[in-house]
């Protein structure tokens, strides 16, 4: 489980292609410490196994699913990305509760800068606009964000980031037309999942 709270930003070094899977290899300073072979890390947004790594590089088996299933398959040597450990039962719950389960990828549709935030407009894929809300959270790779506004005619809502979202993550370098990954608020999913049931 994740939080949303991005605790670094690394870069992809190293892509390794075979038939049914690739292997990245990114490189992040001052973040491995405590991390261990099997540890999971969230790579915008996608849990991931650390399978190999050093003090300041990692590596990662990306089976081809999810490389199509997600923006992981777009990135490219260079490409930054937010990454965060798993939380800790002591952890404080600074975001919302993130699992690394991407549900879609959306496409970044609008970018205006403000005074003291920057507005950033994401189309959402169809089937995932009934979980979200104005307010409510969502995940846009691997960070915890407020929607602020939705319009569900277009399939479109509005965040607003903050310098220190933009400082410490890789939203700040995003363009109009940049996949990103969406993972909706799982509770929400909990919730559908029980209406549809009943008592059956």
């Amino acid at each position: 489980m994740f939080t949303g709270l991005v605790q670094a930003v690394g870069t992809l070094t190293e892509i390794t292609r075979g038939e049914d899977s690739a292997i990245l290899k990114f490189a992040v300073e001052n973040f491995l410490i405590d991390v261990k072979k099997g540890d999971s890390i969230a790579v915008n947004g996608v849990c991931l196994t650390a399978v190999d790594l050093g003090p300041d590089f990692f590596t990662a088996d990306v089976m081809i699913q999810t490389l199509k299933l997600t923006s992981l398959g777009a990135l490219n040597i260079g490409s930054q990305v937010n990454l965060e450990l798993a939380a800790r039962l002591s952890d404080r719950m600074g975001g919302h509760i993130v699992q690394g389960h991407v549900d879609g990828v959306g496409t970044i549709q609008g970018v205006t800068p403000g005074e003291k935030w920057q507005q950033v407009d994401i189309e959402i894929p169809d089937q995932l606009m009934k979980y979200l809300q104005p307010q409510g959270s969502i995940c846009v790779d691997g960070v915890s964000l407020t929607v602020g506004e939705l319009n569900d005619d277009k399939n479109l809502i509005s965040v607003w980031l903050i310098p220190e979202t933009l400082a410490k993550t890789n939203l700040d370098s995003r363009i109009v037309g940049d996949a990103v990954n969406i993972e909706v608020d799982v509770l929400a999913k909990y919730v559908e999942r029980i209406l549809k049931r009943g008592d059956a």
